[in-house]
């Protein structure tokens, strides 16, 4: 029988467990840690397994020839390296959600956009690392990630089956998660060909397989786990009108509220697979069953 579970803190992803459950907070804090904290309690209410924040190392991530293009942004016109900035956490901050999310009970992790960036939070008990569906392709920050011992999730929008098997080949499947996304913010209902989740447990077997959606609503999700996601990954934000590249792709606390509720009742509903007749239908079937 394959086996195909990863173990991501007490709990395990795969097939036959439970849907793993995240909320991707990213950059939707806009650089503060009480928006943070308020994604962080609407989320462990809701009942997310773990919530992800986005770590890049803005001189190394944003190309030298953008660094000084003028934005507006929340705080005033300012260079663009400026803004990068300002929605990065440094070590005080994420000591302040490692602590937020322990007292709530929920594990936290990120995707790291750069080696610096895992370098700093390997000081972090981070259960598992993320690496973006842009960075697929940078096999060496992908190892970096991988050689800290922590499963490595994978994203998989913006790029071709070959990059994605190289990806796989030069990684390992041990330890490793793959999740089926579209990289577009918010993604049209047309592009997110959630059959190809199918076609991902096919060729993976022995990797447990998730979606990453960036859709508007609800139902492609919930559908991603009839198709057979092991774990789903979801924006969370407080306003989907708030200031921010992510927002509109975001679903507010209400929604994280019922696509938790939705995914455990459709657990639920799975069953075994064994058709039989339950005690709830004997009365019926007595009542209309007219031949034996």
């Amino acid at each position: 029988m394959i086996n195909n579970t990863v173990k991501i803190g007490n709990k395990l992803i795969g097939d036959g467990q439970p849907t793993f459950i995240i909320a991707e907070i990213g950059i939707n804090h806009n650089g503060s840690v009480e928006i943070a904290k308020k994604l962080i309690a609407g989320a462990a209410a809701a009942g997310v397994d773990c919530v992800k924040f986005q770590k890049r190392t803005p001189e190394l991530c944003v190309p030298r020839d953008q660094w000084d293009i003028e934005r507006d942004t929340p705080w005033g016109r300012m260079k663009y390296i400026d803004y990068r900035y300002k929605v990065e956490f440094g070590y005080n901050e994420y000591a302040e959600i490692d602590e937020f999310c322990h007292k709530n009970g929920i594990m936290w992790t990120v995707s790291c956009w750069d080696e610096e960036a895992v370098n700093f939070m390997s000081e972090f008990d981070v259960p598992f690392f993320k690496a973006p569906s842009a960075c697929l392709t940078d096999i060496e920050l992908l190892k970096k990630m991988k050689s800290t011992g922590r499963p490595l999730m994978i994203s998989t929008g913006m790029s071709t089956e070959e990059e994605i098997n190289r990806a796989v080949e030069e990684l390992g499947s041990n330890n490793l998660l793959i999740a089926h996304a579209t990289s577009t913010y918010p993604c049209k209902i047309e592009e997110l060909n959630l059959k190809y989740i199918t076609i991902l447990k096919e060729l993976y077997p022995n990797v447990p397989i998730g979606y990453s959606g960036h859709e508007v609503g609800l139902a492609p999700t919930i559908a991603a786990v009839v198709l057979g996601a092991t774990f789903v990954e979801r924006h969370i934000t407080l306003d989907r009108a708030m200031w921010g590249t992510d927002q509109a792709a975001s679903v507010e606390i209400g929604g994280f509220i019922r696509l938790v509720n939705y995914i455990r009742d459709i657990e639920l509903s799975f069953g075994d697979g064994i058709k039989r007749v339950y005690d709830s239908e004997l009365p019926i079937r007595k009542k209309l069953r007219k031949v034996l």
